[in-house]
């Protein structure tokens, strides 16, 4: 039918400043994070927007690949479903890039593609299955590590002061002590029994983290993420069984396979997916499911604005990262935070609108 058939696709680049320099063990300096949206347009007049996005290299890459070899083989194509679409263009340029930006580039896609379908189908993503959950628990995702302890307290203060109840920070330091002593400092400050994160950044070697794993316990951690490479499996295994905190890890997994040897090999206990790099919502959903199957929720890593419709649909939601790259900012619907949990939308599709005339002036 030549009304299901895709007319075109508009690809859009946008290099967004952030406010100061966030700092990591692994990456360093982030001073900016670019933005990737797709908009697919149908022959019958329906359009849906998806997007991805990067800590501020490699988007001009993904959009290259968009516009010169994916779009012209949807042009013309019947839109069939998210899943057989996000097949078809793995198929299409697996031979060169499989995982890494192919799959943030099908990513874009992919959202812009259940975009569609849920608008014809007339619901929000949270009611996909209808058990739509009123609320999702959130944390605020700290980029931090360039703080003194005493800037890092009063960051956490301001943020708790947003309405976050729950909070991450970036361990890291050359100093091992140095990451202590801020755990126990940010610890005493939101009390003992308040959700508290901890991220690596993949910088520790495996006899490292389960040094400095056992070294946390004291602080009630409730989840240590990436302590180390994201390729070594069997290196979380060992670290999981050292110690008695939670091993989580998600956003370096680009393929749902990938997360499956996180899930059986490395037996992490906290999937942490990201819609921007795992194909989609259609690879979020695969790696949720998979996560139930094992007993286990799923979280989400960036994209908070997009996470909390798609958490909002699932029996096994887990926690949403308020991550430090404000996507959301540049949405025209804003999130509330109201006592550390977050309302999924309403709104039929994947429940983003961009506020084009904010972003027009970062557009490449």
């Amino acid at each position: 039918m030549s009304n299901n058939k895709i007319k075109n696709v508009e690809v859009k680049y946008f290099n967004i400043p952030l406010e100061g320099n966030l700092v990591d063990a692994l990456h360093g300096k982030h001073d900016s994070f670019e933005l990737i949206t797709a908009t697919i347009f149908m022959e019958d007049g329906r359009k849906g927007t998806g997007y991805t996005y990067t800590g501020g290299i490699g988007g001009t890459a993904i959009s290259k690949l968009l516009v010169n070899d994916l779009v012209p083989r949807l042009i013309g194509r019947e839109f069939t479903t998210p899943d057989e679409m996000n097949i078809y263009m793995n198929q299409c340029i697996h031979y060169v890039a499989r995982g890494g930006i192919a799959s943030f580039a099908i990513s874009a896609l992919d959202i812009a593609f259940w975009d569609i379908k849920l608008k014809t189908e007339n619901i929000a993503i949270s009611d996909l299955y209808g058990t739509r959950n009123e609320k999702i628990r959130t944390y605020f995702g700290g980029i931090d590590l360039m703080l003194t302890e005493k800037e890092l307290l009063q960051n956490i203060e301001d943020q708790l002061g947003k309405g976050h109840t729950a909070i991450k920070i970036k361990l890291g330091k050359e100093n091992e002590d140095e990451d202590i002593e801020r755990v126990k400092a940010v610890r005493n400050l939101i009390g003992r029994d308040a959700m508290f994160m901890v991220d690596a950044n993949m910088v520790w070697t495996v006899p490292q983290a389960i040094r400095m794993a056992k070294r946390l316990e004291e602080f009630n951690i409730t989840w240590l993420e990436e302590p180390t490479n994201p390729d070594d499996f069997e290196g979380y295994a060992r670290i999981g069984q050292a110690t008695s905190i939670p091993i989580a890890m998600g956003e370096n997994l680009h393929t749902i396979y990938e997360h499956k040897f996180a899930l059986d090999i490395a037996r992490i206990r906290y999937p942490i997916p990201d819609c921007s790099n795992v194909c989609g919502i259609t690879g979020f959903l695969k790696v949720g499911e998979m996560a139930k199957e094992r007993g286990l929720s799923v979280s989400s890593h960036g994209m908070q604005e997009l996470h909390v419709n798609v958490l909002g649909a699932l029996t096994n939601a887990g926690f949403l990262e308020y991550h430090s790259f404000p996507i959301c900012d540049y949405i025209v619907e804003p999130l509330k935070i109201v006592n550390g949990y977050i309302e999924p939308s309403k709104t039929t599709g994947v429940g983003i609108n961009f506020d084009w005339g904010k972003l027009k002036k970062y557009m490449d």
